[in-house]
């Protein structure tokens, strides 16, 4: 295995991210900062804001990840960066800073895939062990991934409609939860009652898809059905049984799949991995069945770049470089990487 220091950079939505990486496993340092409290005012991330965002404290974040990790441009192997998907805007930012590294120092330049960072988050924390199976959940993403060795990527499973990420935050706004609502509505389960029995969604038999479009309506549907009859709505009540429905399903089409696969390692990747329902769930199950399970801790869970050079190293190794006419993607195929 060759050796490697990668400098890597993400951007594909709200945090402005820098990393220097070791080999892609040991983290030198770990930059982000995050544009919470601006979108928070809207009640959700405005593009443009992020974009603007980004522009004004790029360079800053960068300089803070050489010298925190005591490195110059001089010591850094290669440049990684975020391609996508994502925010185009924000990509964008993201890939002219790391283009511009690259050309400036002579540094091969290196486009990576936003989830394939999530997922080797976990890289981070402890050896990917194949073949795995990866539970991806986050604001824009609910996939089922598996994985015979490196770089390889099959979904399995995906969401036909709403990510979990987004189904979170459309019942927090539902019930009057502040941006960003997830957290919320994880830390409200915690105290309610699962008193509202809300739909499971399964889908036909054998499918691994997922689907939180019914749900979310029928959460909607509930509450509005509830105001109409001027009967008390209680929130706590509502993210109990929302989550009870959400983390059933997951943990059940997972747990399924891993087992048809006959996998050495489950992994969970994306901001919804730091949901304490889910991992519980999923802690509780794995152990009682001997699977072995990664979940990175809360830092690895959202997005930073840390994650994004540990998917370098791999590429670096396999030669898979980009020139300066690399773009950013909104939407990119992480089978055909």
């Amino acid at each position: 295995m060759s050796k490697s220091i990668i400098l890597s950079i993400e951007t594909s939505c709200d945090e402005t991210a820098a990393s220097v990486i070791k080999d892609g496993t040991e983290i030198l340092s770990n930059e982000v900062v995050t544009q919470m409290m601006t979108h928070k005012k809207f009640g959700g991330v405005v593009p443009e804001v992020a974009s603007r965002q980004h522009v004004e404290v790029m360079t800053y974040v960068i300089d803070e990840a050489l010298k925190n990790a005591n490195m110059t441009m001089d010591d850094i192997d290669a440049v990684a960066v975020t391609e996508g998907p994502g925010l185009i805007g924000a990509l964008l930012v993201g890939v002219a800073s790391a283009k511009a590294l690259a050309f400036s120092y002579n540094k091969p330049l290196i486009p990576v895939h936003h989830i394939a960072g999530h997922i080797y988050a976990n890289h981070l924390v402890k050896p990917l062990s194949f073949p795995l199976m990866a539970l991806i959940v986050s604001g824009g993403h609910t996939e089922l991934i598996y994985m015979k060795n490196h770089l390889d990527f099959e979904i399995i499973g995906e969401t036909r409609d709403d990510a979990v990420g987004e189904a979170y935050d459309k019942v927090a706004r539902t019930i009057g939860l502040s941006y960003p609502g997830g957290p919320e509505v994880d830390r409200l389960a915690h105290i309610g009652q699962d008193t509202l029995k809300f739909p499971r969604v399964w889908l036909e038999k054998g499918s691994y898809d997922f689907s939180f479009s019914g749900l979310k309506s029928a959460v909607i549907n509930t509450l509005h059905n509830k105001k109409q009859k001027n009967e008390a709505i209680i929130k706590e009540d509502v993210a109990t049984s929302f989550q009870n429905s959400v983390v059933e399903v997951l943990v059940g089409k997972t747990i399924a799949a891993v087992q048809e696969y006959d996998v050495d390692q489950l992994i969970v990747a994306g901001g919804v991995a730091a949901n304490k329902g889910l991992r519980a769930a999923l802690e509780s199950e794995t152990e009682r069945l001997n699977i072995n399970l990664s979940i990175p801790p809360l830092n690895l869970c959202t997005d930073n770049a840390a994650m994004i050079g540990s998917v370098a190293h791999f590429l670096y190794e396999e030669g898979r470089f980009a020139d300066m006419k690399l773009n950013g993607k909104s939407s990119i195929d992480i089978e055909n990487l």
